[in-house]
């Protein structure tokens, strides 16, 4: 009877054992596996609930849509992208952000255009003829920039913009008397990689690389994709600056919230797309 007892309690051991190998580990429970087309689905509804001051990304690793909310966006805000998303609502992670989403445009330093200041971001070359990349919301409100707010010293005219959409501008350099140098060759961030950001406002300030391909809807600003986001600070007149490591060309400054004195979240338009669409090369 006990040789019967001791074999019984040796398979239900091993019954346990195998059950245990086949379970999902700690880390998977309460994350269901979702298909890329499910989470594109979930990312395309949060696009449609239209909630200014608001950032989004896919994370494939968790199987969520991230969402991050500025000061303004209210619970009915919330609520709204929740709703959107509907019965896959689960796969919606909703994260606070302190400050204001909006394109870091201001009145100020650096290059002028109208009545408004950027920064200067890389420049490119395409032939003999050299332009320098910005944002493309510093090109949706200036036709012309300068090296002073007076605008007596041209630098030249914007050729193009993208915004929103995109984020970047193409500005040609007409002044032959201005220095344009170079030194860096065009990147893709990713993800922890450690960056600086330069701005006519702020100055040099670092960070590491929070998320790719993030969707920003900024506050009464519009919406851009694929940018990069970063929890280096920025502030009004930064904007279009560059964000490198080291030598690699990252991308350009395009908004946030926050600023350099308690810190903040900030987004950038990758560069190699920039340099695609005008089809210039940077030096």
């Amino acid at each position: 009877m006990r040789a019967k007892r001791t074999r019984l309690l040796a398979i239900a051991a091993g019954l346990i054992a195998a059950t245990l190998a086949g379970a999902p580990t700690a880390g998977a429970v309460g994350t269901p596996a979702r298909s890329a087309a499910q989470l594109a689905r979930v990312s395309d509804n949060v696009a449609k609930a239209a909630v200014d001051g608001t950032a989004w990304y896919t994370d494939q690793a968790t199987g969520r849509v991230v969402v991050t909310a500025d000061s303004t966006v209210t619970k009915a805000g919330v609520a709204r992208i929740e709703k959107a998303a509907g019965t896959d609502r689960g796969a919606v992670e909703v994260r606070r952000a302190a400050g204001v989403f909006r394109p870091l445009l201001s009145a100020g330093a650096a290059i002028y255009g109208g009545q408004y200041r950027c920064s200067l971001g890389f420049n490119v070359v395409s032939g003999s003829t050299y332009y320098f990349l910005t944002a493309g919301h510093c090109g949706k409100v200036a036709n012309t920039w300068y090296t002073n707010q007076s605008h007596t010293t041209l630098i030249g005219p914007n050729i193009g913009y993208s915004f929103p959409g995109n984020d970047y501008a193409l500005v040609r350099y007409d002044n032959t008397s201005l220095s344009h140098s170079g030194g860096y060759s065009a990147a893709n961030a990713y993800v922890g990689e450690n960056v600086k950001r330069t701005g006519s406002t702020s100055g040099t300030h670092g960070g590491t690389v929070t998320a790719l391909n993030v969707s920003v809807r900024y506050q009464g600003g519009g919406t851009v994709d694929g940018m990069i986001q970063t929890n280096v600070c920025a502030e009004p007149g930064d904007s279009g600056g560059p964000l490198y490591d080291g030598t690699k060309a990252l991308g350009l400054t395009s908004g946030g919230s926050g600023d350099c004195t308690t810190g903040g979240t900030t987004f950038y338009q990758p560069v190699p797309e920039a340099l695609s669409a005008y089809g210039v090369s940077i030096y």
